[in-house]
């Protein structure tokens, strides 16, 4: 590959990475109101992956979240900044990048791509589940007292399993098709 070829190339990586930095701000400003507000963000780390790849994909995650902690309004309720993090909904953003990671490291395991590539969504959405729901709880525990795993459960999964099953189902549908047009 020449110079001009490999530069070409990262630089479209660059713009590739951004622009579903963006795509994932837009789809958390999509949002109804709750204890963990129903948003598409999930949508959103579900689509850059499955277009991207793992890579790139976990790379736009990262820029998201980045943005966010430095105050862009980028998450739900056009918030931002580290307070939001440091929230009770901050665990489950962070958990989109280790939701990236786990669909990243899964993209190598042999099985039909298809299947693979829906499989690692849903484990990458357990993933968040959890990681979010843990920080959710020592969050809301300091703040409130104690609560128990099954009433998080009750507030910050249960309700959100058919819209995020929903939500996997369009973004590999979408990530099929558009996937040949990134290169």
């Amino acid at each position: 590959m020449s110079t001009v070829a490999a530069t070409r190339s990262k630089t479209y990586d660059i713009v590739y990475i951004a622009v579903f930095a963006v795509i994932m701000a837009i789809c958390s400003w999509i949002s109804i109101p709750a204890a963990v507000p129903f948003t598409l963000q999930t949508f959103g780390v579900f689509i850059a992956v499955g277009i991207l790849g793992g890579k790139r994909g976990t790379l736009s995650v990262l820029v998201f979240i980045l943005l966010g902690a430095i105050g862009v309004p980028v998450f739900a309720g056009f918030s931002g900044g580290i307070g939001v993090l440091a929230g009770t909904t901050g665990g489950y953003i962070i958990g989109f990048l280790f939701s990236a990671l786990v669909m990243w490291a899964m993209e190598k395991l042999p099985g039909k791509k298809a299947v693979m590539q829906i499989v690692s969504m849903i484990v990458g959405l357990i993933v968040c589940y959890a990681f979010g729901t843990a920080w959710f709880m020592i969050v809301y525990s300091r703040a409130n007292g104690a609560v128990g795993l099954a009433t998080v459960l009750g507030w910050c999964v249960i309700p959100f399993i058919i819209p995020d099953i929903i939500k996997i189902v369009l973004a590999y549908g979408l990530s099929r098709k558009l996937r040949k047009f990134v290169a």
